[in-house]
């Protein structure tokens, strides 16, 4: 079975996109919170910073994020379809 490179590139740029628009969103409304679950996901205290949010910085982080997730959906589905081809044989 071979995984379509271009549906599962959408797919990775799709769901990328809609987590991107829900964490500015969260970022926007909560941002005390977040910057505490940031600090504990990287384990650090970033207790001096604060969050920068932008219009610009939503559109570039969204074009950007959106476009290297579909890059990386579409090489993981060609890795896939090279390694089961050649297992398969």
């Amino acid at each position: 079975m071979n995984l379509n490179a271009k549906s599962l590139a959408m797919s990775f740029a799709i769901a990328t996109a809609v987590l991107w628009v829900a964490c500015s969103l969260l970022v926007a409304v909560l941002p005390g919170p977040m910057m505490a679950m940031t600090a504990h996901m990287f384990h650090s205290d970033l207790t001096g910073f604060s969050w920068t949010l932008t219009w610009t910085g939503f559109f570039i982080g969204l074009v950007a994020w959106t476009l290297w997730a579909a890059v990386a959906g579409w090489l993981i589905a060609l890795m896939y379809n090279r390694f089961t081809s050649s297992f398969m044989t």
